[in-house]
């Protein structure tokens, strides 16, 4: 995605996005280290994506350091709070 269509997007979608892109650059980290991977240049697309979204987040003032985390917290939090 481009810059132009990160800033498009709402906070929640950009959210998303980048714990999607933080998810693809884990699974193509891990296909490297198993041998699996072919195509390297995979990690540095999936590195420059995540780059852009964090620029845009910050850009906004929001921190973007651990929301797969924090995502994954909330949700236990309400699920234990019912």
């Amino acid at each position: 995605m481009t810059a132009t269509q990160l800033r498009d997007l709402d906070d929640v979608e950009l959210r998303e996005h980048i714990a999607t892109a933080r998810r693809e650059l884990f699974g193509l980290r891990f296909q490297h280290a198993t041998g699996e991977l072919d195509n390297t240049s995979g990690l540095g697309r999936a590195k420059r994506e995540i780059a852009r979204a964090l620029t845009v987040a910050r850009e906004r003032g929001i921190d973007g350091r651990d929301w797969a985390s924090t995502t994954t917290n909330e949700a236990t939090e309400n699920d234990l709070n019912g």
